[in-house]
Parts: C-alpha cells; structure tokens; sequence
C-alpha cells in the first residue's frame, strides 16, 4: 500500500506556524518503521507541483514540467475515452477570476458551487467558439470540463492549485505559444459576462464563472501505468488553498488518527508500506525495507519528529 498526502505542509509564515500545532503520534510511529527513498524537489516557479511530479513517477510517465498528462488521466478515469493515442488533451476549470486594480487573482472554483446543469449550460455555451479552431469540448463533472486539441500535446500549463488565490499573470503560457489560448480566455470572458447563467447565479449572491483554467495538458501516448496506483488522500487541499491553517491542522489531525494510524499498524504487520509527503517544494517518498532482526529490535526504541519530517517540504 502507497499513499500519497498533497498539501502535508507549507512555505508561508502562517503555515509554518502551523505546523508546530501539529501533533501527530501515528505518523511518527510509522515513519519510525520507515526508510527515506525517492526525493522529488521542485522551485517557487514549477509549473507542476511536487505530489503531481511524484504521482507521475508512480505512474511511469515521463517527466516534464508543465506536460505531465494528469488531463488525459482524469478523463480515462470519467470516462471518457481517448480517439487515438496521439490525442492532446487538457482540463478546462470553469472558474472566477477577481478583477483587482493591478492584478487579476483566481478563486478557488469549490466556491462557485457550479451545478449539473449550469456547468453542462455554459460548456455548451462555449462550443461556438472552441469547436471552430478544432477543439473538442467534453463534459466530465461540474467543475472538470476537457479539451482535445493537437496543440494540447506540447502546450506546458501550470496547475490549477499553482493559480488558485494567486495572480494569473505569472502563470500564462507566454503569448507566442499560447496565444490562441489567451484569445480563447478573452472571448470566454465577453461570451460569459451577460450570460443568463450567469445573470442567475449573481442575482442569487453566486459568483459568475466568467473565465476557465487550463492545466494537466498531455498526450494519451504518455499514459503508460507504473505497477502499483497509489492512493492520495486530499483531505489536507481545502484548507491549505483558503489558508485557514486551523482547518489545515484539524484536518491534519483527523488524518493522523485514521490513514497513518491504519498505515502503521499494517506495518507493524510487516505489509510493504510506501507514504509520499508532499509540500509546496518537496515530496518526499518513505518506503519499507527488509531489515534483520537486531535493526528491527533497535527500530522500537527510534523515535521521528514530525515536525522535522514536515519542515522541509
């Protein structure tokens, strides 16, 4: 058993804070019983997070920032089956841009509360203009549209989760390799400003969705599946992205006391074990191994700070 845990820990001020209310006796006990092995570190400026890279790795895909096919793999698993192994995809988010005075930020797209049928209404809306330049449109859930293109193939896109709460501009394919993509936003947004759907859902205090997000772009070719799918527990997300870091802390305690509780007691079992933290710049892979009798009389005494575990990440 591999799990995966996004959002294990934080960069920032306040999550690093965070962090020294955590108290999470499981997961030290199990990382007593664990070995550090793969390590997968990225920059402020990856266009991929760290979990994304590592369950990648996971997955035997080839790694390349920014065209990692986590679109095409989510629409297998909606799905939604790919018309040839060349086929380029990418996610469309339906989501609120907040227009500032000099910047544009990206709302978290769990606060649209999109429903079925307004999410199937606006990606019918946009048909019009996508189906045009080539693109196909496929309806997923209400907050995973998906595009294929041929463009999709080698288009590097940042993840939605670099984006969200942030200012979009630094996060834009360049306008030469994305310019039909910017052109594309513009006209989403003018179509989308006096939609009816819209109109509702403002009367009704919702947020408009008045732009989408493109991210997870790939080629189905890349698809190829490593031997074991790990689980990814991301319970952690919501508070991480809405910096309530004491949500992030409760939720962090509710994990200790389930996964990592279950985690190390199979370990104790002696099952084969594998735990992947990850953070903003770092994932970090922990895996059992075979040990002798005298290293496994001497891991009862070793004891893991969570805390030093975490910090890194």
């Amino acid at each position: 058993m591999h799990l995966v845990v996004p959002y294990a820990a934080a960069a920032s001020e306040p999550g690093a804070q965070a962090l020294h209310g955590l108290r999470l006796p499981n997961l030290e006990r199990l990382l007593a019983r664990l070995t550090p092995t793969l390590k997968t570190a990225t920059d402020a400026d990856s266009l991929n997070l760290p979990h994304e890279h590592a369950l990648a790795a996971c997955r035997g895909w080839q790694i390349r920032d920014g065209c990692l096919p986590l679109a095409a793999w989510s629409a297998h698993a909606d799905g939604l089956a790919p018309a040839d192994a060349d086929q380029g995809w990418g996610l469309l988010t339906p989501t609120h841009w907040q227009v500032g005075s000099d910047q544009i930020l990206l709302l978290d797209p769990a606060q649209l509360h999109l429903d079925e049928d307004e999410s199937r209404g606006l990606l019918e809306a946009l048909r019009g203009l996508f189906e045009p330049e080539g693109w196909a449109l496929h309806w997923g859930a209400p907050l995973r549209w998906y595009a294929t293109h041929d463009s999709l193939r080698e288009l590097a896109t940042a993840s939605l989760d670099r984006v969200v709460g942030r200012p979009i501009d630094l996060w834009l394919p360049d306008r030469q390799t994305g310019r039909t993509l910017r052109r594309l936003q513009s006209e989403v947004q003018m179509l989308l400003y006096t939609h009816p759907i819209n109109e509702a859902r403002e009367a009704r205090g919702e947020l408009a969705v008045n732009s989408f997000w493109l991210s997870g772009t790939g080629c189905t070719r890349s698809l190829v599946t490593g031997d074991h799918e790990p689980s990814i527990d991301e319970r952690l997300r919501g508070p991480w992205l809405a910096g309530d870091w004491a949500a992030w802390v409760e939720a962090w305690h509710a994990l200790d006391a389930q996964r990592m509780a279950e985690l190390e007691r199979r370990a104790t079992r002696g099952e084969p074990i594998g735990l992947t933290l990850c953070g903003e710049r770092v994932a970090q892979r922990y895996d059992s191994v075979r040990m002798g009798t005298w290293q496994r009389l001497a891991q009862r005494w070793r004891r893991v700070d969570s805390l030093r575990a975490l910090e890194p990440l």
